[in-house]
């Protein structure tokens, strides 16, 4: 997994409140076995004028021109700004994916639905809750600003502004840990190969019928 410290990068902003993981990443994608290539599909029917199937090129698909992420302004946002209750519905983890395929690095939002929010940390994205306040200003500066970015700070959790004034928001101590380090489940798990190896061995050595196949 990727390891989060500290990001700058565009933001595009989601104005929309409830978006939930159907919107994000359509169900007929969750077909895939793979857990690769959802990022062309991120909000696929709000995306494009056509209707999306697995397979697709979608370099011959018709793009809605108002969607915001067609908007020229907002090509290479790593930044997603959003409404409340974000990532609602089913609780596919494809949802994450496809948002950190497409290049998102970090979503800000007022709040989260719990399993999107759980999802995003043991993936590599960074869901940061703020104020209603302070989101609805980062929305009129994004709107107001072209090329409008935002530095996220993990370590000493802070967003900071262009102008240098900084928000702080609250993060778990130990998805941060993990997110710092670049730890997703199985790299939490390896860090202690060393160990299980020793295990192992020592466990075979006292039982070896353990290590014989059966026909």
């Amino acid at each position: 997994m990727q390891a989060f410290t500290v990001h700058k990068g565009l933001v595009a902003p989601m104005d929309r409140a409830n978006v939930d993981t159907d919107a994000i990443i359509p169900k007929q994608f969750l077909k895939s076995i793979k857990r690769s290539g959802f990022g062309p599909n991120l909000f696929d029917e709000w995306r494009y004028l056509d209707k999306g199937e697995p397979g697709q090129e979608h370099v011959v698909r018709k793009l809605n021109p108002d969607f915001v992420l067609n908007q020229p302004r907002y090509a290479g946002a790593s930044i997603l700004l959003a409404r409340e209750n974000f990532g609602c519905g089913s609780s596919r983890e494809h949802a994450p994916w496809a948002l950190d395929q497409y290049g998102f690095r970090a979503i800000i939002a007022p709040s989260f639905a719990d399993i999107f929010f759980n999802n995003c940390f043991k993936n590599g994205l960074l869901p940061i809750v703020l104020p209603e306040a302070a989101v609805s200003r980062l929305f009129d500066e994004v709107n107001g600003f072209i090329g409008y970015q935002l530095t996220i700070d993990l370590p000493r959790q802070v967003v900071v502004k262009a102008d240098g004034s900084e928000i702080p928001f609250e993060v778990q101590a130990f998805r941060k840990y993990c997110l710092v380090n670049g730890f997703d489940d199985i790299g939490l798990t390896l860090r202690h190969a060393d160990k299980i190896k020793a295990f192992e061995a020592e466990r075979l050595a006292r039982m070896p019928w353990l290590s014989q196949r059966v026909l």
